[in-house]
């Protein structure tokens, strides 16, 4: 990362080389984890590890429609829980007429804070290139209908991708690439275009030279970090499920490459995470104000 870019973190950097702690005092938001995939007792579980380790928030993206009220119910019954609710790529075989009406209605929820997680995955196949364009697009289009952010999968489709990004009906699209792995180029067109980086595990892994070359371009505001759990646990828990509690270790990644220090990611990726999802900071903020009647 530029000096000029470092120097736009906050407060300055001291002490990024240190082991990743047991908690992290200044709070942490993971951006992308699926709690779905887990049972009742062990998305508990995974919630509660996660805030002793100084997680404050989570964001749940949904893959399928018939999962969303399930995911809905679960936001609603944790106060640091929000979701997305949208169709996979892996999934957009199933997209049916009269899915974004349906859509739509679901993502009215209070609980609800983006569309997705929708996108590309050239890498599977598991539904027609085509049909994942359209299906993307029709989500797209409905996110910004109803003013509400995407979160994209992109998966060895980058051209395709980029393709649709450069529509014109798409120039105001909010948009958190998650898990990004498109590498510089990629990361330079979409940090342009105002788009958000979600970065995952893959940050700690040695040959992700992709995701880590990002950085030398990508501004502090516009990083998010993630586990998108339960896939890509970080160093030291790699070919493990990973779990939410583990982005401290991804904060503690980005820390060491950027030169700053462990609270002040935490404290910029919240921050970015609340802009963003301005839905679950209108929340947030709603609740704040309660407690202090």
């Amino acid at each position: 990362m530029s000096r000029q870019n470092v120097a736009r973190w906050r407060p300055s950097a001291a002490g990024a080389d240190a082991p990743a702690p047991e908690t992290l005092g200044a709070g942490l938001i993971d951006s992308h984890c699926h709690l779905q995939s887990l049972s009742a007792d062990e998305r508990e579980r995974a919630l509660d590890a996660a805030r002793r380790r100084g997680v404050r928030g989570f964001l749940v993206p949904a893959t399928r429609l018939d999962e969303a009220e399930d995911v809905l119910a679960f936001c609603h019954r944790h106060p640091d829980v929000w979701c997305a609710l949208g169709v996979h790529p892996h999934e957009a075989g199933g997209w049916r007429a009269g899915d974004a009406l349906r859509l739509a209605a679901l993502l009215a929820d209070a609980k609800a804070v983006a569309v997705g997680e929708c996108g590309l995955d050239f890498h599977y196949d598991h539904a027609p290139r085509a049909v994942q364009v359209e299906v993307m697009r029709e989500q797209w289009r409905l996110a910004l209908d109803l003013g509400l952010p995407v979160v994209v999968h992109n998966r060895d489709s980058n051209e395709a991708m980029l393709s649709v990004v450069r529509e014109p009906a798409f120039a105001g699209l909010a948009a958190d690439f998650h898990s990004f792995a498109g590498g510089l180029a990629m990361a330079r067109e979409l940090l342009a275009r105002g788009c958000y980086l979600g970065l995952s595990g893959m940050i700690t892994f040695p040959r992700a030279d992709n995701v880590r070359e990002a950085l030398a371009i990508a501004p502090p505001e516009r990083l998010l970090i993630e586990t998108d759990t339960p896939y890509l646990a970080p160093v030291p828990y790699r070919g493990q499920p990973n779990r939410p509690a583990y982005v401290v270790e991804v904060a503690h990644a980005l820390a060491a490459a950027t030169g700053e220090t462990a609270e002040a990611v935490a404290r910029q990726t919240s921050e970015n995470f609340f802009r963003l999802f301005a839905k679950a900071g209108r929340r947030a903020s709603d609740r704040h104000l309660a407690g202090r009647r």
